[in-house]
């Protein structure tokens, strides 16, 4: 029979599988672990304590000690930091990656029907029948064919992210208002405007062919390229992006949120910024309400969840807004 398990053991499990990004079905499970008992949230405290004690540990060095064994002071396994972005890559490593072509062309029937496009109704990651993965914003909508020879997806509407797994036999094409990108194996950001389309790339190299024939400019990671849309054909626009803009571009993609005694007005304006749902603070007190937690960028619900349970806030729910009071208010 196995022995049921110490709060101090729970907790500490919760806390390794929150630094790693909970679930929506997880986060549900870790909230009703903490209305379960008065004492949970006690204990998860304590042991967020010592590991913000095991962190400062880790960066200790002893005075007198000329070789100080690396071992005894490393930062727990269970702490995991997140990998860097692809677009953070300095683009001279990015050369090396396989080259992406994007050219103006006129729309033409594939000779197998696509399935209709279907609009996202909020974010949406989807793993194609290749292993790419494509990941939605609200409102794009795409269909995918994919051959023998040729992987192709046409962007209808909005915006989506591709990462592209290699397969140099059979290429990977995004069209998207007569604007084709064409890749082998690389990642990239295509928005489909009123009038163009941009094409962000996060990872490797862009080729841009002009319907005259020209010779193309090189778009390399954390370059954008716009391409008007116009029966004129003006040439495209390339743009150097910083990392900044480039994560402002994307922000759109849910990512773990976590937050260290940050008040909550500055919570409540993080995940609007994301969101459609957006959250109001009916109460400007409430807003100086320190904030310990993680959560993903896409779970407003859970996190209101989270606020109603252990916060003593009150949430009253009207179509896309969730209005925000201390339960003490009438």
């Amino acid at each position: 029979m196995t022995a049921p398990r110490s709060l101090a053991d729970q907790a500490a499990d919760w806390l390794v599988r929150r630094d790693r990004g909970l679930t929506p079905a997880e986060q549900d499970e870790f909230l009703q672990w903490l209305a379960a008992d008065p004492r949970h949230g006690d204990a998860l405290a304590r042991e967020q304590q010592t590991w913000r004690e095991l962190d400062l540990l880790a960066d200790w060095r002893p005075e007198h000690a000329a070789e100080p064994n690396p071992d005894l002071l490393a930062r727990p396994v269970a702490i995991r930091r997140a990998a860097p972005r692809p677009w953070l890559v300095p683009v001279g490593l990015a050369a090396a990656a396989v080259l992406a072509v994007i050219g103006y062309v006129a729309f033409r029937a594939d000779p197998v029907r696509s399935p209709a496009p279907v609009a996202a109704s909020g974010y949406e990651q989807r793993v194609l029948e290749d292993g790419s993965i494509a990941e939605l914003n609200r409102g794009a909508a795409i269909s995918a064919t994919f051959t023998a020879g040729e992987r192709r997806v046409i962007l209808a509407q909005g915006e989506a992210h591709f990462t592209v797994k290699q397969e140099p036999a059979r290429p990977f094409v995004v069209l998207a208002g007569g604007v084709e990108a064409r890749a082998v194996g690389t990642a990239f950001h295509v928005r489909l405007g009123a009038a163009s389309v941009e094409v962000l790339v996060t990872e490797g190299r862009v080729q841009v062919a002009s319907a005259d024939g020209s010779l193309p400019p090189v778009v390399g990671a954390g370059e954008r390229i716009t391409v008007p849309l116009a029966s004129a054909r003006p040439l495209p626009k390339v743009d150097r992006v910083s990392a900044e803009e480039i994560a402002r571009t994307l922000a759109w993609q849910p990512r773990l949120l976590e937050f260290a005694s940050t008040p909550l007005a500055e919570v409540v304006a993080e995940f609007n910024r994301r969101n459609a749902v957006q959250l109001i603070l009916e109460d400007p007190a409430l807003g100086a309400l320190p904030i310990v937690a993680s959560f993903r960028s896409d779970n407003v619900e859970g996190f209101v969840r989270l606020l109603e349970v252990t916060a003593g806030v009150h949430a009253t729910r009207e179509g896309e807004t969730i209005r925000l009071r201390p339960k003490k208010s009438p």
